[in-house]
């Protein structure tokens, strides 16, 4: 067992929490204590070192910051929702909005959202499988529920916005997020993490679990923005029952460890999965993301798009897998990766898996790698276009696809001129090309 392994299980025993949670934490500490430290040879994290929580090992919880932690935060200010604000872990009653029906906190839970969180917590991630779902189930002490009732849709969107600051040693903070919807329902959910632009030491762990019900849908957004020396390892777990749908978006920059796992299961018939991801690391950050989808019952679909823009001297890892089970015929699902290289040190490491026990299915995957095209580089710059300026122009061209797709209008407000100060151009002039 690593230093680290130890730290956080004393962190886990340092912990109150609701007495109803103490079965998951139990299973979770079991699971963390028995499962061994992954290296190079363990192939979920071949690519993916460890060493920078083996070096930092923080060893205590991370505080809400007394000062004006709020300068150089930058929420999406246009979005119409219920804002949750959490700081370092710790919910901020006084900057969140008043919470409605539905969406309680897991310290606030009545009996009946006590049970219906017991239900479902720890129940759509594997834990076995996954290594750090098992430290979140160990350091489970609070949380957001979002229950949407049969035939019911959120009036808003919830916004949940995750704010990491710096402490005097490194420290780490927890987050969990369970929804459940009901039959015919819907909900559009977005989790923002962000930090404060100092230099950060801290590690964030994540887990969100989904369930969707018959004939609900779910629009759901994940947005990593923080400073790249923050750690951050999140996972996106979700169930889908018969007809039912789910949109996710995520953008993601890297940092010195960034992982973020996505893992779906279909679970009824008539399912449909939307997957969009974009990751756009630079300088030497790291970002690496696991996708894997279980077809385990015939006629659902799935739609999986990731893009990645690899920059500098940094590195990205993507392992999407589409696992087809004998009983699940008349499956459609197709799975694309392609990868954009503007510097001769940039890496990718890039598996897209297609893995069939079925005979009656249509299914395609595929992963390019790429540097810019020189005669797009050559006619730009012909015209009187800067060799860097037609290089930025270029890049955002690529992703620039799946950002017009993303359904919610201020999340495409909020992330266009980001991304045109990350390839340093302005975001007229980007947007001008985006619509040509």
């Amino acid at each position: 067992m690593t230093d680290f392994q130890r730290h956080a299980l004393a962190l886990a025993e340092q912990q109150s929490s609701p007495e109803w949670l103490a079965p998951l934490r139990e299973q979770g500490a079991a699971r963390w204590a028995a499962t061994a430290w992954p290296t190079r040879k363990t192939e979920m994290w071949k690519y993916t070192p460890l060493t920078p929580l083996q070096n930092d090992c923080p060893s205590q919880w991370a505080v809400k910051p007394s000062g004006d932690w709020q300068q150089g935060i930058e929420p999406i200010e246009e979005l119409d929702a219920t804002r949750l604000v959490f700081i370092n872990g710790q919910f901020s009653a006084e900057h969140s909005s008043a919470l409605p029906d539905g969406v309680v906190r897991f310290a606030d839970a009545d009996a009946a959202q006590s049970e219906l969180i017991k239900q479902h917590l720890g129940k759509v991630v594997d834990a076995e499988r996954h290594l750090f779902a098992a430290l979140s189930n160990a350091w489970a002490a609070d949380g957001i529920l979002v229950h949407v009732a049969a035939g019911q849709k959120l009036a808003k969107p919830v916004y949940v916005l995750n704010v990491s600051t710096p402490e005097a040693e490194p420290a780490v903070s927890n987050q969990r997020l369970l929804m459940v919807l009901d039959d015919n329902s819907q909900a559009e959910v977005i989790e923002h993490f962000l930090s404060s632009t100092e230099q950060q030491n801290g590690f964030v762990n994540t887990l969100t679990e989904v369930v969707v019900g018959a004939n609900a849908q779910v629009q759901h957004y994940r947005i990593n923005l923080e400073q790249e020396d923050l750690l951050h390892v999140g996972g996106v777990h979700v169930d889908l029952h018969r007809s039912s749908r789910f949109y996710g978006f995520t953008l993601a920059q890297g940092s010195r460890l960034k992982r973020i796992d996505y893992q779906v299961n279909h679970r009824g018939e008539g399912a449909h999965l939307e997957l969009h991801g974009v990751y756009l690391p630079r300088n030497k950050q790291l970002i690496d993301y696991h996708t894997n989808v279980e077809h385990c019952v015939p006629h659902c679909t799935t739609n999986e798009v990731f893009r990645g823009i690899v920059g500098d001297a940094s590195k990205a890892v993507f392992n999407g897998r589409i696992h087809i089970h004998p009983q699940a015929q008349k499956t459609l699902a197709e799975l694309s990766n392609k990868n954009l290289l503007t510097s001769h040190q940039a890496e990718i490491n890039t598996k897209p898996e297609l893995e069939i026990y079925a005979d009656d299915v249509r299914c395609a995957h595929g992963a390019t790698i790429s540097q810019l095209d020189q005669t797009s580089l050559f006619y730009l710059q012909s015209r009187g276009v800067s060799k860097a300026d037609a290089m930025s122009m270029l890049s955002f061209g690529f992703i620039n696809e799946l950002l017009n797709d993303v359904p919610e209008p201020a999340i495409q407000h909020y992330l266009r001129p980001r991304l045109a100060a990350l390839f340093g151009r302005e975001d007229t002039e980007l947007g001008q090309l985006a619509y040509e």
